[in-house]
């Protein structure tokens, strides 16, 4: 079993920080349980380009509202506290907080934490040996 707290995570090596957002992974790829889990804080009136070619990821809205874009349709969608949005088909997509939005987030195949969004928004399958 494992029991983690995101205070424990904070300001370590887990805890990654850009201009637009902040994630904490709290579960990753060396815990081998094939999925990775993060909470991810989008920062208020930015604009965040994401394409996960590699990943398939869930998202669920904990605190916050904004919307996001299917770059592929031109499709929008609100985002509130309880929503959830899955990118089950590598969708392009663009998320746009109107306030500060805490996410919980689940990526199949799990993250190692080394990843690092390339120009595309794109995250390389990065593996671990477990």
């Amino acid at each position: 079993m494992i029991v983690r707290s995101i205070a424990e995570i904070t300001d370590t090596d887990a805890d990654i920080k850009s201009e637009n957002w902040r994630s904490k992974r709290i579960v990753l790829a060396k815990e081998g349980v094939g999925f990775s889990v993060h909470e991810t804080t989008l920062y208020a009136g930015t604009v965040n380009r994401f394409w996960y070619a590699n990943h398939i990821e869930a998202v669920f809205i904990v605190e916050g509202e904004g919307e996001i874009t299917d770059l592929a349709t031109g499709e929008t969608h609100p985002l509130a506290p309880g929503s959830l949005y899955l990118l089950n088909d590598h969708d392009e997509h663009e998320v746009r907080p109107r306030t500060e939005m805490r996410t919980v987030c689940v990526f199949n195949p799990p993250v190692t934490g080394r990843e690092v969004h390339d120009e595309n928004g794109v995250y390389p399958l990065v593996t671990d040996a477990v």
